[in-house]
């Protein structure tokens, strides 16, 4: 590979809070030096329990001249990096960030968007939510988020909450299967809340089956990130809908 000279920048932010909501998913807040990336994207971790490989994640916050951080990390199988943060991250560990990167973006148009959020993939999408609320005339938005059951859905007090608060912001929380599995998830039952979707809001069904039933979305900005799988089969879903391939952003 040719050197090109150019040096890496990397900036320094301290774990100041880990909460683990789910076996397999935690929610990591951190403070430090500003990273310049723009909300959607995504940026290289490097943690203490792992400091010679990275992973990429998300931030859910949009950027902060104070520093803070926040990111949603599920373990993945044989994942040593995320089983370390899910498991094993205090406060007080310092995460190298760098390469900010990644095309999630809503523009100015003014036209709706539609967003398509498959477990942790929540995360960008909850930075831009939270950008465009600083706009004068934020778009319409409406974010279809789904998991496998609905304890899946470990962000829905947050965005029951926010969909509130902000009368541009419709969620739709999608299940493929309405009941949860019979075994406990102790971190679950520790952090379950009064406040989020009952069953009545609830929508059967896979994210690509619910989001291509609305029709084709000829005159939206259509953004979908989650795992490949997930991906692939709603952005098939869409286009054979009749939503145009160029209007969908995807990670």
């Amino acid at each position: 590979m040719q050197n090109t000279g150019v040096e890496q920048q990397v900036w320094t932010a301290t774990v100041v809070e880990h909460h683990r909501l789910r076996t397999d998913l935690a929610v990591v807040r951190l403070e430090g030096e500003f990273v310049p990336f723009t909300a959607g994207q995504s940026v290289s971790v490097t943690v203490p329990q792992n400091p010679r490989v990275s992973r990429r994640y998300s931030p859910a916050l949009p950027p902060s001249l104070d520093g803070k951080l926040e990111f949603h990390v599920r373990t993945v199988p044989a994942g040593w990096i995320s089983g370390a943060i899910v498991g094993d991250t205090a406060p007080g560990d310092q995460w190298q960030i760098s390469e900010p990167s990644g095309r999630l973006s809503v523009d100015d148009s003014g036209r709706d968007v539609v967003m398509v959020a498959g477990g942790t993939g929540l995360a960008p999408f909850r930075s831009i939510i939270l950008e465009l609320a600083r706009r004068p005339r934020p778009p319409r938005v409406y974010l279809f988020v789904g998991g496998r059951h609905p304890r899946d859905l470990y962000g829905s007090d947050m965005l029951w909450i926010l969909a509130q608060q902000l009368d541009w912001l419709t969620v739709v929380p999608v299940v493929e299967d309405v009941q949860d599995p019979e075994w406990a998830d102790e971190w679950y039952d520790r952090t379950r809340v009064d406040i989020g979707f009952g069953p009545d809001d609830l929508i059967a069904g896979t994210l690509a089956e619910v989001v291509s039933s609305y029709g084709a979305y000829t005159d939206h900005q259509v953004l979908v990130c989650g795992s490949p799988a997930m991906v692939r089969f709603t952005l098939r879903s869409l286009i054979d809908s009749g939503t145009p391939a160029g209007a969908i952003q995807f990670e």
